[in-house]
């Protein structure tokens, strides 16, 4: 399996089961996200070679307005794009097979989790892994510590609450909050 055959299993929704080919192509993305990110987080690098180094993670290239503060983390890389404008703070951990669209102009807080793998439910099954992606939409703004699950989306200048766990989605120009986090209110334009 090459890496074009395994980001089209995992966008078509396709489980990854324990042991599958599927499932040791995304072991082996692992092991380079891991060399990848410990060269990013291992010591300081300036805005251009962080920018590289992420680049090489997605394996495409970042706008120049990309900006992230190290500490960074994830288990793939490959299933991440990011628009224009978009800052990443430190701390952040992205589990990206199911991928992650993140759009121009989004802010993300320390220590936001975006996760888009689930394992199945059934006991005898749970090695089985269920991807779903995370779309971020244009000038979102996600404060510290969110986790936010697979298979949601947020809407186009949302704002998600520090601390909120988001499991549905949240609609554009709203402010969610809370665990599970719910629409807290609108945003004035």
């Amino acid at each position: 399996m090459n890496i074009t055959e395994f980001l089209d299993h995992l966008n078509r929704g396709e489980a990854v089961i324990g042991g599958s080919e599927t499932h040791k192509m995304m072991t082996k993305l692992g092991h380079e996200a891991m060399r990848i990110t410990a060269e990013l987080n291992g010591s300081y690098h300036e805005p251009e070679e962080i920018r590289s180094l992420f680049s090489q993670l997605i394996g495409r290239p970042v706008d120049e307005s990309f900006r992230m503060f190290p500490p960074f983390y994830t288990d793939c890389g490959k299933n991440i794009t990011v628009g224009k404008d978009v800052f990443i703070n430190t701390g952040c951990r992205f589990q990206d097979q199911g991928g992650i669209r993140i759009g121009d102009g989004v802010l993300i807080g320390h220590n936001v989790v975006l996760a888009t793998l689930n394992h199945d439910f059934a006991p005898e099954n749970r090695k089985t892994m269920h991807p779903a992606p995370i779309v971020i939409g244009k000038n979102v703004w996600i404060g510290a510590n969110a986790t936010v699950v697979p298979g949601v989306t947020i809407g186009d200048n949302a704002v998600v609450a520090a601390g909120a766990v988001v499991t549905k989605d949240v609609p554009e120009n709203t402010i969610a909050g809370g665990v599970p986090a719910k629409v807290l209110r609108s945003i004035e334009k």
